[in-house]
């Protein structure tokens, strides 16, 4: 996954930076589906996976910008952008260190099929209807965007 995400940021070709982030973004249902976080790695797969990079590669697709070279970044900003990341991940794993980890001992949910299923068609308490809905206003503007940005280099 640390390989993936430093080939997306660093990949001139728009076309194979999104496939970078496509393998990113599995990557990390993967590590979903390790924490037995099932549901969560299913919506990983299907609305960033399947809906969000599909899109971003069928608008570059649609515009005709598959060989479209990004120019490359200069010194100082990738100078920059290594401080920040330094500085973040020293934070991160400072934070992850320090907590004190404890068992819970709160009962587990049931998280079968038909719990799951009555939870997606429910809008009231653990109901999921109202965040699906809010998943489908990000895709649309995640394909606006990516439609924006592959605009942008057709007319340049």
């Amino acid at each position: 996954m640390i390989v993936a995400s430093f080939l997306t940021i660093s990949s001139r070709n728009i076309l194979r930076a999104a496939v970078y982030l496509l393998f990113v973004l599995g990557a990390t249902a993967g590590l979903y589906f390790m924490l037995n976080f099932n549901f969560l790695a299913a919506v990983q797969l299907m609305v960033y996976s399947g809906g969000i990079v599909v899109l971003i590669i069928f608008s570059i697709l649609l515009t005709h910008q598959i060989n479209t070279i990004l120019e490359a970044s200069s010194v100082s900003k990738k100078l920059i952008t290594g401080g920040a990341v330094t500085m973040l991940a020293s934070v991160f794993l400072w934070l992850v260190m320090s907590h004190k980890y404890e068992i819970s001992t709160e009962k587990i949910t049931d998280s079968s099929v038909n719990t799951l299923g009555l939870m997606l068609m429910n809008f009231g308490e653990n109901g999921y209807v109202l965040p699906f809905e809010v998943i489908s206003i990000l895709l649309l503007a995640a394909m606006i965007g990516a439609i924006i940005i592959a605009k942008k280099f057709t007319h340049d």
